[in-house]
């Protein structure tokens, strides 16, 4: 039978793990900031290679990069004292199209820092805190880490999972993006189906007016960008309306519900990705939903109350999803069309 003291000693072994990867959460930040990973990538450098070539300080390195190694982050070769990224790690740590941008994960990790102490006051007070009220770090962090995601799955699995979504967006029709940022997933769709017309709206004045830019960089000229919230945009006939890890914050998520239902075509869709989770608390204590949780205490859910709305959370979970969507946002039909192990897809017809 374990014993108190190994008991102790298993969770202050795992206590040690998160305070070593907290304390290392600003040192991979800095790293991706100066072009440390990038380099890695190409090559196993020494320190002072690596110094020379991003312009960096050795001494600096030196700790920089025991860090990484001992985190797992990058690879030490003692014979050659060199370091460099492993195939898996230039994937995630130094590719912005690879499958997870970590870097950008960690700007959100920042901004949580940054906040702490009107979190605090907001735990006793219960008020809330405004998107735009965040360090500016969350919205780059949240493109960076979010795009990742729909580039991998977007154009791949999440659209063709819907009925006939994709044929009509090939032939040619109007879609809009609510709740969409810096416009990654609105441009994504606009450069693959470009007989169509997107969309993006916001209710975030500065980021439209990065994702006007983001557009303009890319060359599509069939988005447009409006600032709007996701109860008082334009209502026209879509043939799709896409909601992107965005409904879960709303202050009025049900009205947003009915708002998409009335500006659909009859034979419409309804895009619905929201983080992944499973319906009861205890089915969620898992890594992936530890990650969520956190995001939610410090944005999901202020964001919410701050217009006095239900705060769903991040992990509301499909019984609660479908209940916004179709008992209280009158939509008819509605499902699970796929899934990844950070998200949940769902498709809602009128």
């Amino acid at each position: 039978m374990t014993t108190t003291e190994d008991r102790l000693d298993i969770f202050l072994g795992k206590a040690v793990g998160d305070l070593g990867a907290a304390a290392s959460a600003v040192l991979v930040s800095i790293g991706d900031e100066l072009g440390l990973y990038s380099e890695l990538a190409k090559q196993p450098l020494s320190v002072e290679e690596l110094a020379r070539t991003t312009g960096t300080n050795e001494r600096y390195l030196r700790e920089w990069l025991a860090n990484q190694a001992a985190g797992g982050y990058i690879e030490f070769d003692e014979a050659g004292d060199k370091y460099y990224l492993n195939e898996e790690q230039s994937a995630c740590l130094a590719d912005p199209d690879g499958p997870v941008d970590l870097p950008g994960a960690y700007q959100i990790i920042r901004d949580l820092f940054a906040v702490r102490d009107r979190a605090v006051a907001n735990f006793r007070s219960g008020d809330g805190m405004e998107w735009g009220e965040h360090h500016p770090c969350l919205f780059d962090g949240t493109e960076r880490f979010f795009r990742a995601g729909y580039h991998a799955n977007l154009l791949t699995s999440w659209l063709p999972a819907m009925d006939g979504v994709v044929e009509k967006l090939t032939a040619g029709g109007r879609a809009a993006d609510v709740g969409c940022g810096h416009g990654a997933s609105t441009v994504l769709m606009a450069q693959a189906f470009p007989n169509s017309q997107f969309v993006g709206i916001d209710y975030h004045g500065p980021s439209i007016d990065t994702a006007r830019e983001r557009a303009a960089t890319s060359g599509v000229d069939n988005v447009t960008f409006e600032v709007a919230d996701a109860t008082s945009y334009e209502s026209n006939d879509y043939d799709l309306i896409a909601f992107f890890d965005c409904l879960h914050d709303m202050a009025d998520p049900a009205g947003a519900a009915r708002h998409a239902r009335a500006a659909l075509k009859p034979d419409g869709h309804c895009l619905l990705v929201e983080p992944f989770a499973n319906d009861d608390v205890g089915d969620n204590l898992n890594p992936v939903g530890r990650l969520f949780y956190a995001a939610s205490s410090l944005i999901c859910v202020p964001v919410s109350l701050a217009r006095r709305g239900p705060a769903l959370g991040a992990q509301a979970g499909e019984r609660r999803l479908r209940k916004v969507v179709v008992d209280d946002g009158g939509f008819a039909q509605f499902r699970r069309a796929t899934e990844t192990p950070f998200n949940l897809i769902f498709e809602a017809r009128p």
